[in-house]
């Protein structure tokens, strides 16, 4: 049986950005993400096609974050 992609489940005080990167970057971006204890959580769409999701309050440092890796990945950014 094929597995099915399901949407994150995402609750009040959370926000989430899609992203969207080579697949072979997704490690990396994980472990960058993993490193940065209590930012975000990763969920995956399909290959590069990811769901990040972070506290509300940590937004401003995500969105940092994700504007920084920009620079070093090919990634696209859009809200939710």
């Amino acid at each position: 049986m094929p597995r099915k992609s399901v949407a994150p489940c995402v609750g009040e005080g959370m926000v989430v950005r899609r992203v969207v990167m080579r697949a072979r970057d997704v490690v990396f971006f994980k472990g960058v993400i993993e490193a940065s204890e209590g930012l975000a959580a990763v969920f995956s769409e399909r290959g590069g096609d990811l769901r990040v999701a972070s506290p509300v309050e940590r937004s401003g440092d995500l969105d940092t974050l994700l504007e920084d890796l920009r620079a070093e990945l090919v990634v696209l950014l859009s809200p939710g």
